[in-house]
């Protein structure tokens, strides 16, 4: 498998099971680029919704995705601390067009305390039922969830204290 270049910048786009566009991010910074690990940075980018709404994100984030692993996770830079967005999803795929993935709907939103919450388990659970999931997807998608915990109550790889500082930092010398 190919892998983007560090330095380059990249689109990254989601789906859903049935194949359709979920969610576009413009453009992110490739701060390590390997056929295991993707790990990019970016600040206020252009986000474009299925249903063809605009956002922009409202600080920088460092986002770490893996080829291997059912989630990746966006780590907000807040005044107030550190934020994680992870999203359950299939591990990244790279095809020079964008980093790609399917989400399934689960998300777990992160605090700054690594205190969480778990997002969304009614979405999951209407689209498991309305683009008919086979067990054995839900069942990678619950075992993806329980490791994922696990990550986080560890601290371990994007959720390591010094994680997203130092990938920041590098962000910081692409940008300007």
């Amino acid at each position: 498998m190919s892998f983007p270049k560090t330095g380059s910048s990249i689109q990254v786009h989601s789906y859903k099971h049935n194949g359709t566009i979920h969610r576009i991010w413009e453009e992110t910074i490739v701060l390590k680029g390997t056929s295991n690990v993707v790990i990019g940075g970016n600040d206020r980018i252009l986000v474009q919704e299925a249903d063809g709404r605009h956002w922009r994100t409202r600080e920088p984030a460092i986002c770490y995705f893996d080829s291997e692993k059912w989630f990746n996770t966006i780590g907000m830079i807040r005044s107030d601390g550190i934020y994680y967005y992870c999203n359950l999803g299939t591990p990244f795929t790279w095809d020079q067009e964008a980093l790609k993935y399917i989400d399934y709907d689960l998300d777990i939103k992160v605090f700054p305390d690594m205190t969480y919450v778990i997002l969304d388990e009614d979405e999951y659970e209407q689209h498991r039922k309305l683009m008919n999931y086979p067990e054995a997807l839900d069942s990678i998608i619950q075992k993806s969830m329980t490791e994922l915990i696990s990550w986080i109550t560890q601290r371990k790889g994007p959720f390591d204290p010094h994680f997203v500082e130092m990938w920041y930092e590098r962000f910081l010398q692409y940008r300007d």
